[in-house]
């Protein structure tokens, strides 16, 4: 697993969903967590932990409700993000650009 798992993209993603500093640094501390232990998956880090902040979008438990569905079947986290097709890198392209 590379150092930072988590984009630039994914980060200004987070500050713009969770502008609370602290909210945003423990949403970010979980996503670390989370792509570590969804690494066997294979699948883009960005698009593992994308999905978990686009379904959250902006509330906290909607996040860690995104995290326990992560951890029981990625697979149904990445569709419920929206990112389980093969169109997904435009998807994340449109969701993740700067606002």
């Amino acid at each position: 697993m590379a150092e930072e798992v988590i984009s630039e993209r994914l980060r200004g993603r987070i500050r713009r969903d969770f502008p609370d500093p602290d909210a945003a640094k423990g949403i970010e501390g979980a996503l670390r967590k989370l792509a570590v232990e969804l690494e066997d998956s294979l699948e883009s880090p960005e698009r593992l932990l994308a999905a978990a902040v686009l379904i959250a979008d902006g509330d906290v438990d909607r996040f860690r409700s995104a995290v326990r569905l992560a951890r029981t079947d990625w697979r149904d986290l990445l569709m419920a993000g929206g990112v389980g097709y093969a169109d997904w890198p435009t998807v994340l392209d449109e969701e993740l650009r700067p606002r």
